[in-house]
């Protein structure tokens, strides 16, 4: 058994690479040590050449060559999904929920495995997920944003990234070689014709464009977020439609609706999250916290800031709101002038004139504090949240510098994945990813000795 240099050269091609030197190089190993990886009298299954097939994107089977025992393939997907070997192999699995619950930091994922886990981000916004992946310790091999504002934020406050300005229906996701993707494609409505939907089905939706990143990348993991009323979407069929082109791509799919204030962040904020992962991968999902956090948490010393101003007249009308109230805290007669229509119809608007409390989470962040239907009224000064109350509230760090105008401001940072949540959700991810190769390097050394 040995490695096969003829496929190897093959794999290289494929990564645009045409010398050994620059292999070795890429890989942070000699010329030398990579000269011994490739002699037929070395064993291969050794963690350089899992960096090496790691960074190929190829797998150890896929270069080498003679004696590969019989019923390999078999073996390693016994092993893989075989509850007691993995539990043997996985030793990140011995770990007790309590004991997760309690880890405050994850190792770098770089210096644990060996090797990133690396990730690629589609509508990647102004940052709120990137930032909570980066800090969980995954590498982002590339973010994808259409809006330049978006890019220009994400590249002032990570100049090292590679950004994508472009639009998502003409990037060709091959080039990418990714463990995890992820991302938020907008709710869009699917044309049934009375039929049950597959991948070619829904041409012409971005949901389709993130399938066919799927596709073309073939991650371990992907994870996708999206407002809560997907799940009631056209009665439930859109969501339907986007679990079935997920399974017909090859993938285990989960979906959870999330809170975000049951992990670490001041604000009522639900979104469904979409994992999926291909066989021998195991997702669990973050742990509900019971600490909740409040207004006076997110904002005490925050930075100063600029933020919009109400006009006089509804200034005078929210001057009128104590903490915690809204519109029907006001006199009825100010009520039926400040509402207009909105005052008969049915359903709490409970938005409406809100001032929040110290002592409670925020209510969800839109993309404006100002609008009429969804107002964030500062708990005690009559305006609507500063830039930097806003980030606070959606977990940003204070050093995260948003680019464009104020309205460009407020709509990245409440568009976006709250940054604490993505962390959580990447510490999970990570711990998946690091499960699965894990398991992979300890069945391969079992078969091979």
């Amino acid at each position: 058994m040995y490695l096969d240099k003829y496929k190897i050269r093959e794999a290289m091609a494929e990564k645009g690479i045409t010398t050994q030197t620059e292999l070795a190089c890429n890989l942070g190993i000699t010329k030398n040590q990579l000269s011994v990886l490739l002699s037929k009298k070395f064993n291969p299954i050794k963690s350089n050449v899992m960096l090496m097939c790691d960074y190929l994107g190829v797998s150890p089977l896929s270069i080498i060559s003679e004696e590969i025992p019989e019923g390999y393939q078999t073996r390693i997907f016994d092993l893989l999904n075989n509850e007691t070997t993995a539990k043997k192999y996985c030793h990140h699995s011995k770990q007790t929920k309590d004991t997760k619950r309690k880890k405050e930091n994850l190792p770098n994922a770089n210096l644990e495995l060996g090797y990133p886990v690396r990730v690629l981000e589609l509508f990647a916004g102004g940052g709120g997920l990137a930032c909570g992946l980066e800090k969980a310790g995954l590498n982002s091999v590339a973010l994808i944003e259409i809006d330049k504002k978006c890019c220009d934020t994400l590249k002032k406050n990570r100049p090292s990234w590679n950004i994508i300005n472009a639009d998502i229906h003409d990037v060709n996701f091959s080039q990418f070689n990714v463990d995890v993707v992820t991302g938020g494609f907008p709710c869009q409505a699917f044309s049934y014709a009375g039929k049950k939907l597959g991948f070619e089905d829904t041409r012409g939706t971005l949901f389709h464009e993130f399938a066919r990143c799927l596709k073309e990348t073939r991650p371990l993991l992907f994870m996708a977020e999206n407002v809560r009323g997907l799940i009631s979407h056209d009665h439930g069929k859109t969501l339907n439609t986007i679990l079935r082109v997920f399974a017909e791509l090859g993938y285990k799919v989960q979906y959870k609706l999330l809170n975000a204030v049951n992990y670490g962040i001041p604000q009522k904020r639900e979104r469904i999250v979409i994992v999926g992962t291909l066989a021998g991968v195991d997702f669990e999902y973050p742990e509900k916290e019971e600490a909740v956090k409040t207004i006076r948490d997110a904002l005490t010393d925050v930075p100063p800031s600029e933020g919009m101003q109400y006009s006089e007249n509804k200034k005078r009308v929210l001057q009128l709101v104590p903490p915690g109230g809204c519109w029907r805290s006001l006199p009825e007669d100010i009520q039926k002038f400040y509402m207009g229509k909105s005052y008969y119809s049915s359903g709490g608007r409970t938005g409406m004139a809100r001032r929040l409390s110290w002592d409670e989470p925020s209510l969800t962040l839109t993309c404006s504090p100002t609008q009429k239907q969804t107002e964030r009224c500062h708990p005690e000064e009559t305006r609507p949240l500063t830039v930097r109350e806003y980030a606070r509230i959606q977990t940003f760090p204070d050093d995260w510098i948003f680019a464009g105008t104020i309205s460009d401001k407020y709509r990245q940072i409440g568009n976006a994945v709250p940054v604490e949540l993505g962390y959580k959700l990447g510490v999970q991810i990570v711990q998946a990813i690091y499960a699965f190769k894990s398991r992979i390097e300890s069945a391969e050394q079992e078969i091979f000795g």
